[in-house]
């Protein structure tokens, strides 16, 4: 691994490295083709390098190749004509990779859906995609049992992944049914979308607590693809170490466009980190903000040494500049952000290794604009004035699935993010607020509305409101005002003066979190005689959520 090593005699990277540069521009080539192409030529250029490593073993770019012909030739069995959606959990494992591409390859559409979810979040994004088959980890197959009944299209249920075989009566294994169709590959691929037909939905949370189903097409998968390896400076001698709960589809279409092998690191543990990305030459270490920050703060950074690493890149959600600075100085490299969304495919700035500020997102990458306008009169705003930002650009998704929701792209081709922030003088863009009520909890988009939802199922809550609360590891936490009912608040003596209140708030907490995914669960109640509201009938969350801060410091 001498090719990815720091010469003895280079300098690390200093303060002095973060100067404002301007990216190099990029004209992007724009396909024309599905986005399994990306595979198809990195395949053909150099078949014998790994594309994808785990603890226990190596996939070569040619295997993978053959491995995503084999699960097209299944799928296109499966699903009988082209167009079908295919649910696709996003478990950091191989099989992510040839599920993901067989789907493109077989005319199919991949819907990535996210392994924490619960049983009504998978009854709610599979219905909505309108899934007819779904591969997905044991765990996330024993959820969709329960709400099977619910899902009439979702014709089949194939298990990926590590875990227990048989989570789902009649389930069968990705293995196995690569090996019931292995005669099947290689035949002719049949119908073959264009650049602009629909690859992807993936799902993003909203202030409604409902997801919506964002479209992106081929293109723009492949370009965004092209941007990341442009701002990361990737290419086929790079290693990138995904130390991630799950794999996104950003980092796979990145590093196969650029040839690049991916280390997929699957214990949230520091030290294993960096060992394994010591062990296999990683350039590129990618991982969370909260498993930063910790890394950050904790006793054994002071024994951990990064051989080979060039770069750590930190993404969806805010990384502390402090953390930031702290691992920078400690192994002497940049330690990098980004930003984007779903509906951007999903990245739209970043910082580069040679051009990073911590505390910013960097600048837009190839081919991508982003302005400031004002939140009510929508006027554009000059550098250094806060508002919404606004991005455009060729990774802009299609529009929404469901026809009811209002278009966010403008008709000259301007997103509104519903995020506020400015942006610099050396055009850096630095995010100040949110417009909308969701959060970030580690990784994951929180909507207090479907907290909320799950709140109002139980029979002892009479009205409640959500707030996030922040959290120095994790970015921010679910928090709860809540009304108890007549009987609930009876027999807990009211909410001023009970004994019994606390096991009431206990079991009530218990009972929410059992239905949420680890990043929405409560983590404190507050049972309080009302809600307030203003005149017009809103909450004034802002009010409340400063509240909460007093509240939980007492």
């Amino acid at each position: 691994m001498a090719d990815h090593a720091m010469a003895e005699d280079a300098q690390p990277y200093r303060r002095t490295s973060r100067r404002a540069q301007r990216p190099r521009p990029l004209t992007i080539v724009h396909p024309h083709g599905p986005a399994d192409e990306m595979l198809t030529a990195s395949a053909a250029s150099h078949p014998d390098r790994t594309a994808l490593r785990t603890r226990t073993g190596a996939v070569s770019f040619a295997a993978l190749d053959a491995m995503v012909d084999r699960c097209a030739a299944a799928l296109r069995r499966l699903a009988g004509r082209p167009g079908t959606v295919v649910a696709l959990a996003s478990v950091l494992s191989p099989d992510f990779a040839f599920g993901y591409y067989g789907i493109l390859r077989s005319a199919n559409v991949v819907a990535p859906v996210n392994p924490y979810l619960r049983e009504e979040q998978l009854a709610h994004v599979l219905g909505e995609s309108g899934a007819g088959i779904a591969l997905v980890d044991a765990t996330t197959a024993a959820r969709l049992t329960a709400v099977r009944h619910r899902l009439p299209q979702l014709r089949e249920v194939v298990l990926i992944g590590s875990g227990p075989v048989r989570a789902e009566p009649g389930a069968r294994t990705l293995s196995e049914l690569l090996d019931e169709s292995g005669q099947l590959a290689g035949t002719a691929l049949g119908h073959r979308p264009g650049a602009e037909d629909l690859a992807c939905l993936h799902f993003t949370s909203g202030t409604t607590g409902a997801p919506k189903t964002v479209m992106l097409s081929h293109r723009n998968v492949t370009v965004n693809a092209a941007q990341v390896v442009h701002a990361h400076q990737l290419s086929g001698h790079c290693v990138m170490l995904n130390h991630l709960p799950t794999f996104h589809p950003m980092h796979l279409n990145s590093g196969i466009l650029a040839g690049a092998t991916q280390v997929l690191c699957d214990v949230p543990e520091a030290a294993e980190s960096v060992r394994l990305a010591n062990r296999y030459g990683a350039s590129h270490y990618y991982s969370l903000p909260v498993r930063l920050a910790a890394m950050a703060g904790s006793s054994e950074l002071a024994g951990l040494r990064l051989e080979t690493v060039r770069v750590i890149a930190s993404g969806g959600s805010a990384l502390p500049a402090a953390a930031a600075e702290t691992l920078s100085e400690h192994f002497g490299i940049p330690v990098i952000q980004g930003y984007g969304l779903a509906e951007t495919s999903p990245l739209t700035h970043s910082d580069t290794p040679a051009d990073w500020l911590p505390g910013t997102v960097g600048r837009p990458v190839a081919e991508t604009e982003c302005r400031i306008v004002e939140v009510s009169s929508r006027k554009v705003l000059g550098t250094g004035e806060v508002g919404e930002v606004q991005v455009r650009g060729p990774q802009l998704m299609l529009g929404y699935l469901e026809k009811s929701t209002a278009p966010a792209v403008d008709e000259d081709g301007w997103l509104s993010t519903g995020d506020v922030g400015r942006v610099a003088d050396d055009g850096r863009l630095v995010l100040t607020d949110r417009l909308k009520d969701v959060f970030k909890r580690d990784n994951w988009l929180v909507s207090p509305t479907a907290v909320e939802h799950a709140l109002q199922r139980c029979p002892e809550v009479r009205e409640c409101v959500v707030v996030d609360h922040p959290d120095p590891s994790c970015g921010a936490v679910a928090t709860a005002f809540v009304v108890l009912t007549g009987r609930a608040a009876d027999f807990a003596g009211g909410p001023s003066a009970s004994a019994d209140l606390p096991a009431v708030v206990r079991r009530l907490t218990a009972e929410v979190n059992a239905t949420l995914p680890y990043y929405q669960q409560l983590e404190h109640i507050e049972v309080v005689d009302s809600i307030p509201r203003s005149p017009n009938g809103k909450i004034p969350r802002r009010e409340l959520r400063s509240r909460m801060a007093v509240l939980l410091q007492t």
